[in-house]
């Protein structure tokens, strides 16, 4: 997590990071489109739960509960920071 967290001063993300990590990068950059442009075509359950975690940046709960669903992920209740750190963590903390 340090390490993900550290390359987020980076101009670009590590080219080795899987799809939903480059979203998540991208996402903690305040770079919303860019982030759900990586994850809007991906069909594994990790691009679905990071999915869901934007739209519920966005603010689109209803879409946001969609994806939960389709990531057999719960519907996050606790902050967006918190379930951005959770998702890192699950998917390795930013290794590659």
């Amino acid at each position: 997590m340090a390490d993900f967290k550290a390359n987020l001063s980076d101009a670009a993300p590590a080219p080795t990071l899987s799809p939903p990590l480059t979203a998540l990068w991208w996402a903690a950059k305040g770079k919303w489109d860019e982030a759900h442009k990586i994850v809007q075509d991906e069909t594994t359950t990790d691009a679905a739960w990071v999915h869901a975690y934007l739209h519920r940046v966005e603010g689109d709960l209803g879409n946001a509960g969609y994806w939960y669903r389709e990531a057999g992920q719960p519907v996050a209740e606790d902050s967006l920071e918190a379930e951005w750190e959770r998702i890192v963590a699950a998917l390795g903390g930013g290794q590659a």
